[in-house]
């Protein structure tokens, strides 16, 4: 099979279009066109309903287009490890993990790694979906539970745990609680239980509903719930990584907080040796390192 035709279907298959496809690949429509009819007679087969809208995959294209994917992020994989010199780190690194997490801890500490490296460029995908590492959706993941997918590579970073917050403006104005059923004069911020969350996070706040909590005001994200107690809108169920960044929040009913969440830095088996990995987890290995430090410093004093 004709590598190039197959790399001009995969672009008119991504783009859904001759012209988008051909502006990609610096063609003209017509030579696009041709190259995508002559693959079709050599597989004897239609790879494209052709409509006035654009192009839709046939069935036999849909089975095409999944091959050249995995196909495609194979060789992304293989120029990425072979760009990553044994001194530099530079390249692209796409990186995968909670809205929360994301915003709350990581991006703060980013200037760091920046300034020890450069030339790297960092995707930051922040979502609550778990993206496919060894299909290639992102190159590093950390998450709040240990990755059940085979061939990765996995380190326990450490543990958080989920615990109410408050500004000391709103706790001057509407009291501070002294007991969970004192929550009841009070508004709740958190996620809906329902939400795509740490489980931990989602039996700490049924637990509290069994309370008798008359107002709460539900953000499906931590950075979310960060933000309304930020506005003193009331007291937030917040993950404890943020307490170093955010000094002034004060801890509400010291006694109320989730089991241990253990957090997880994972990426694929074939990435190992990178030197854009390995520089990453490092950087974070490090800050976790120092977290830990001030979390101590901070309970011994």
């Amino acid at each position: 099979m004709d590598w190039d035709k197959l790399r001009i279907f995969h672009a008119v298959a991504d783009a859904g279009s001759l012209t988008h496809a051909g502006d990609v690949l610096h063609l003209s429509q017509s030579a696009v066109s041709r190259q995508i009819r002559a693959l079709e007679d050599s597989l004897d087969t239609t790879l494209f309903h052709r409509h006035a809208r654009g192009l839709i995959l046939t069935e036999q294209g849909e089975l095409l287009f999944d091959a050249t994917q995995s196909m495609t992020k194979r060789l992304d994989a293989a120029s990425a490890r072979i760009r990553d010199s044994e001194e530099e780190v530079f390249g692209n690194l796409r990186v995968t993990t909670t809205i929360g997490f994301g915003s709350i801890w990581l991006a703060p500490r980013l200037p760091k790694l920046y300034a020890n490296y450069p030339d790297i460029s960092l995707d930051l995908m922040l979502e609550e979906r778990v993206l496919d590492l060894p299909m290639r959706e992102a190159d590093v993941a950390i998450r709040m539970k240990e990755p059940s997918q085979a061939d990765l590579v996995r380190k326990r970073l450490m543990d958080i745990r989920m615990q109410l917050y408050a500004t000391p403006q709103y706790l001057q104005t509407n009291g501070t609680p002294t007991s969970a059923h004192d929550l009841g004069n009070h508004r709740l911020i958190c996620q809906q239980v329902g939400a795509t969350q740490v489980s931990a996070g989602a039996t700490l706040v049924r637990e509290l509903m069994t309370y008798d909590i008359g107002r709460t005001l539900t953000v499906n994200n931590y950075f979310g719930v960060l933000q309304s107690v930020l506005s003193d809108l009331g007291i937030g169920v917040l993950p404890d990584y943020l307490q170093q960044d955010f000094p002034n929040l004060i801890r509400v009913l010291p006694g109320v907080q989730s089991n241990d969440v253990p957090v997880f830095l994972a990426f694929p088996e074939e990435l190992r040796g990178s030197r854009r990995i390995e520089a990453f987890r490092d950087f974070v290995v490090d800050e976790v390192v120092a977290y830990r430090k001030a979390q101590q410093g901070a309970a011994a004093s």
